[in-house]
C-alpha cells in the first residue's frame, strides 16, 4: 500500500505548477523536497500514520484542481487594497526583493543605521527641547 502512496504522490508532485517568478520558494518547490524527503526509500518507505498521509494527499489533490477556487469563485481579481493579481505577482518576485536589496546598498551605512535604531525617520530634523 506504500508503494501506491508514493506513486500517488509522484503524480502530484508532477502535476503541481511551479512559480517561475519565486524560484526556490514556492509551494510547489517545497512540497517536492517534502516528499522526498518523507519517503525516502521509494516505494519501500513505511508510513507511521497512513491515514493522516491519506488526508494529506487528498488535502493537496484538492488544492491543486481547484476545488475550492470553483466553489467560492471571487467576484474581483483584486484584494480589499485594490492590488491586482499582476502587482501582486511583481511585489512577491524574487526581482522586486533583489530590487530592495540594491536600494539598501546604495544608502549609506550611516543612512541605514539611522532607519534602523531610529523611532523617526532620518530626513526629520530631531527637536530642541527649550532650556531654561
Amino acid at each position: 500500500m506504500s508503494a501506491t502512496r508514493y506513486r500517488r504522490f509522484l503524480k502530484l508532485c508532477e502535476e503541481w505548477p511551479r512559480d517561475e517568478y519565486k524560484k526556490g520558494r514556492d509551494l510547489g518547490t517545497f512540497l517536492r523536497q517534502r516528499v522526498a524527503a518523507t519517503f525516502r526509500e521509494g516505494e519501500n518507505t513505511q508510513i507511521s500514520d497512513p491515514e493522516k498521509c491519506d488526508q494529506m494527499y487528498e488535502s493537496l489533490a484538492r488544492i491543486n484542481g481547484n476545488v475550492y477556487r470553483e466553489r467560492f469563485p471571487r467576484v474581483r481579481d483584486t484584494s480589499f487594497t485594490g492590488v491586482t493579481v499582476e502587482e501582486c505577482r511583481l511585489l512577491l518576485s524574487g526581482s522586486m526583493q533583489q530590487m530592495q536589496q540594491m536600494d539598501e546598498a546604495k544608502k549609506g551605512l550611516w543612512k541605514t543605521l539611522m532607519e534602523r535604531f531610529s523611532s523617526k525617520s532620518p530626513d526629520e530634523a530631531p527637536e530642541k527641547t527649550p532650556e531654561k
